[in-house]
């Protein structure tokens, strides 16, 4: 093993995090923060890793795009057939972290995933690029196949049937929002002593916390 890892360390010293200056409500704190990472440049902004639980509790995590949010929840697209979604099926109760690693920052979300409407999904598919629309077609997400081969002539294959028109919205594909009862704020502090604030649902309202890094 490489013993250099463990030298590995940087000083969180960009910005510090106080419930005095946080906006009372989690969704427009996160949207701040959101347009933050936006205007810093980083990298896939919107890139969230989601973690879901089998039926024998074996916890599973993977990256996924936040393509929607408002004041209800998180909207990401799947292939309703993947491991992912078989799972929400099972246990609905999901967290999604966002690593804003350049900004020092983190924020963790704890909720429930549903199913949006298919008319919502049918509004964001014909929005794609015409690749990813065929490519919705083409996968049988988390399904073993034995090369790649299989996704190029099963490409080929959707090109051909639907050369002539637009490409429908898949009966199997579509869109799940997660709803929110929990947000933890975190930002990289000096000395490892990092400023976490949670927000958790009590009454139909949001109450914060500091939390001990």
């Amino acid at each position: 093993m490489n013993t250099d890892i463990a030298t590995l360390r940087k000083e969180y010293t960009q910005a510090s995090l106080d419930i005095e200056s946080v906006d009372v409500n989690p969704f427009v704190q996160f949207e701040k923060w959101f347009d933050e990472a936006r205007k810093g440049e980083i990298t896939e902004p919107n890139a969230m890793v989601l973690s879901t639980v089998s039926e024998d509790h074996q916890p599973f995590q993977r990256t996924v795009l936040m393509k929607a949010l408002d004041g209800d929840g998180l909207v990401f697209y799947t292939n309703y057939g993947s491991r992912k979604a078989q799972q929400i099926g099972g246990n609905s109760k999901v967290s999604v972290l966002f690593p804003w690693y350049e900004m020092e920052r983190q924020v963790a979300i704890l909720g429930h995933a549903e199913k949006i409407s298919t008319k919502d999904s049918l509004k964001y598919f014909t929005s794609r690029p015409h690749g990813s629309q065929l490519g919705a077609w083409v996968s049988q997400q988390s399904s073993v196949i034995s090369s790649r081969s299989i996704l190029e002539m099963k490409l080929a294959e959707i090109k051909r049937k639907f050369r002539a028109g637009k490409i429908p919205l898949p009966d199997f594909w579509g869109g799940y929002k997660i709803k929110p009862y929990s947000f933890e704020f975190w930002q990289g502090r000096p000395n490892r002593l990092h400023d976490r604030l949670l927000y958790e649902q009590e009454n139909n309202d949001w109450r914060i916390v500091r939390l001990a890094p």
